[in-house]
């Protein structure tokens, strides 16, 4: 069966989840002609997809005759973007600088930092001006908590955002020359920054999580090299931020949606049996950050009722599969109080999100902040639909106007 389903169309981009259902409730896995892969719209599908061992994240230059040294760097070196043993090196030695306790070490500070900017959001909407929720708190949260987790000094974490902004565009289906060229700028100036932090970490280590990259080892004496540091770093900015913003962004837009949601969530935080960990996990999988995750065969598997050659490529809609009534009771209601949740918006298998714990962490602290500071919040436009990027693959909006009372 063929998927005629439009990436870029504006109606898709504005709800995909309409049409996700249609196609689930024709077939599991489809054939998709505009991007020459498999697409898989169920649940139990494009969990497969996601664990397994005969798909492969293998990459590829996406326009072999056009240069991009340093976007070809950072992908060809990322634990994203290899298998195992590559992967499983890689992963291990991430994961055993994790284990150092930079999670809980950040937790009081993600606290202070949502404070902080909660205090700014506070004074902008002063005599009931509009704010923008997206600019004012949902972007500098996550920037500055990976900022302080990489050891970023203050003043040059400005830097962060338009470089990750710039690079992640180039994971859409339809990107500009001018697209490409910016991300290309960005990975070169994002690499040599982080080559000299790196340089000075080596030199004066801190109490920092590229300080303890560059000291890991594992039980082999394995270590990072420099390019696989670097590299690491750049996935943790965009990988990490990327979603913990538009959580945020689609999630309010979701409780905007359904207001006796919020009155929920407040009402339970002022009883003492707060909803705030299952209300994540619910905004997470009613409108997944990322849609899309992309795999190739390494020999031919069996998906559904497909299968999939060796060498094609089949990709799984993590918004499609968290909406599957297979799955999922009731899945176009938002129900913050929904503890059966096994969302993909982590992934699954070997790719599983490292940063899962530590986006939590952002996402708990953001979402109780907000219950916690502005308990009226409310939108500031009627149509909330044009807030909407203009993407697929990486879903968000880009500005939120609110109204803190």
């Amino acid at each position: 069966m063929t998927s005629e389903l439009a990436f870029s169309s504006a109606e898709v981009i504005g709800d995909p989840y309409p049409h996700f259902a249609a196609a689930r409730a024709r077939a599991g896995v489809q054939w998709h002609d505009r991007t020459g892969m498999w697409l898989a719209f169920g649940y139990a599908e494009a969990n497969a997809v996601l664990r397994s061992r005969t798909l492969g994240r293998i990459w590829t230059p996406r326009w072999p005759d056009v240069p991009m040294p340093g976007f070809e760097l950072i992908h060809r070196n990322s634990m994203l973007e290899n298998e195992p043993p590559a992967h499983t090196r890689l992963r291990r030695l991430v994961a055993g600088a994790f284990a150092r306790g930079h999670v809980e070490r950040l937790r009081p500070r993600v606290a202070a930092l949502a404070d902080r900017l909660a205090d700014g959001l506070a004074e902008a909407g002063r005599d009931g001006r509009a704010v923008d929720l997206i600019a004012g708190f949902a972007e500098p949260l996550p920037v500055q908590v990976i900022a302080e987790l990489l050891g970023v000094p203050e003043a040059d974490r400005a830097l962060l955002r338009p470089w990750s902004n710039a690079i992640v565009k180039m994971y859409e289906y339809q990107v500009s020359d001018a697209q490409r060229n910016a991300a290309e700028t960005a990975a070169r100036e994002f690499v040599a920054y982080l080559r000299e932090l790196v340089a000075q970490r080596r030199r004066r280590p801190e109490p920092d999580l590229i300080s303890s990259l560059f000291a890991e080892t594992d039980s082999a004496g394995a270590r990072l090299d420099e390019d696989e540091l670097v590299t690491t770093c750049t996935l943790l900015l965009n990988a990490g931020h990327e979603a913990s913003v538009n959580v945020v962004g689609n999630g309010v837009l979701a409780l905007f949606g359904h207001p006796e949601q919020w009155q929920r969530l407040l009402e339970a935080e002022a009883a003492g049996r707060s909803l705030v960990d299952t209300g994540v996990e619910e905004l997470i999988r009613f409108d997944s950050p990322l849609q899309l995750f992309e795999r190739t065969a390494i020999a031919d598997t069996r998906i559904g009722e497909v299968t999939v050659r060796t060498g094609e490529k089949v990709a799984a809609l993590l918004g499609s599969a968290n909406r599957d009534p297979a799955v999922f009771d009731d899945p176009d209601r938002l129900d913050v109080g929904r503890t059966d949740n096994p969302h993909l918006g982590f992934g699954a298998g070997i790719h599983f999100c490292l940063g899962a714990p530590l986006a939590r962490v952002e996402l708990q602290t953001s979402l109780r902040t907000l219950l916690r500071r502005f308990p009226g919040l409310r939108p500031a436009v009627v149509d909330l639909t044009g807030l909407r990027r203009a993407e697929f693959v990486i879903r968000g909006v880009s500005s939120l106007p609110v109204h803190l009372s």
